[in-house]
């Protein structure tokens, strides 16, 4: 396919490379090992990893901020090297370190970032973003007298001031109480349903699992998953069963290969295999060693069982 002319993707990146040089007797170092990742149009993508990934040198490459070494990359169909400012035109970003204006208010400091970005003053909806994020209310304070919560919602409104079709949120969320973090949520999914596309990182596991359609984890430099987030999920290969025993028991039972925790309240905790080990031959076991039961249940594993069974566990 054409790289740049696809109309699929909001963001396509192929074989993109970064490596740091080093200073003083420090060896050079490879942050990005020619990373894949295509972002279709209209969807909520998560971009997962541990801290020293590479997140947020791509994020930086796509922002214009930092130089790739190698490897091509288009924002919405534009070249980010043939084509840089429509490309950063396309893209808004929020990033992860709060960083403004203190001794602006957030309705002018709007307004300056909608006049860097050359938006006419009849089109600029300054005030209509800070009201959907619950800051109309401090539009004529200034940030210094901000908290770090409605200072972090105001990086949201400025990276919108020019209605770009992709937004990306480092870490929004990060320090924002749960009531501003619900307000967040809503006003970015009905960006979401818009039509723009959000491209998402986030150490909230949970959040990343109910918001996102499709996850990439990367992990020291390397893409080591993308897949729609049900299909990641469900490709760990491990549950838990939850047993109930009809009688006290004083230590976890002994049942051969399979791992057994004894809960504080007197439940047993059972990891398996699905493809190898199937619930009736865990019971079977489980009346060998003399063990009645009186309730089970099945826990299913979530994307943080599998973040770091692709990220910590594979690094050990």
């Amino acid at each position: 396919m054409d790289f740049n002319a696809n109309a699929d993707y909001a963001i396509a990146a192929r074989g993109v490379r970064k490596t740091y040089g080093g200073s003083g007797n420090a060896p050079a170092k490879e942050a990005l090992k020619g990373i894949d990742v295509f972002v279709k149009r209209g969807t909520i993508f998560g971009l997962l990893g541990p801290n020293g990934a590479g997140k947020s040198t791509f994020i930086n490459i796509l922002a214009g901020l930092v130089r790739k070494s190698a490897g091509e990359v288009s924002v919405w169909g534009f070249d980010i090297d043939r084509n840089p400012r429509q490309a950063r035109a396309s893209l808004g970003v929020v990033p992860q370190e709060i960083n403004m204006e203190v001794f602006f208010t957030p309705f002018e400091g709007m307004e300056i970032q909608a006049g860097l970005y050359g938006v006419p003053k009849s089109q600029r909806r300054s005030m209509e973003i800070l009201k959907a994020l619950g800051l109309e209310d401090k539009a004529d304070a200034y940030v210094r007298h901000l908290s770090g919560g409605m200072k972090r919602r105001l990086l949201v409104a400025k990276a919108m001031v020019h209605s770009p079709p992709v937004l990306i949120l480092d870490e929004p969320t990060a320090g924002v109480d749960i009531e501003l973090r619900k307000q967040l949520w809503e006003y970015v999914l009905k960006l979401h349903e818009q039509g723009v596309t959000i491209v998402l990182t986030t150490h909230y596991l949970e959040e990343a699992q109910e918001l996102c359609k499709e996850i990439a984890i990367i992990n020291h430099g390397e893409v080591v998953a993308c897949e729609p987030t049900e299909k990641l999920i469900s490709s760990l290969d491990r549950k838990t069963l939850m047993v109930t025993p009809d009688q006290e028991i004083a230590a976890a039972p002994d049942l051969g290969p399979l791992s057994v925790d004894l809960k504080a309240d007197g439940s047993l905790a059972i990891n398996y295999k699905p493809s190898q080990t199937k619930v009736a031959e865990i019971l079977e076991r489980l009346n060998g060693a003399g063990v009645s039961v009186k309730d089970i249940s099945t826990v299913e594993a979530d994307l943080e069982d599998v973040f770091l069974e692709l990220t910590y566990h594979n690094n050990r």
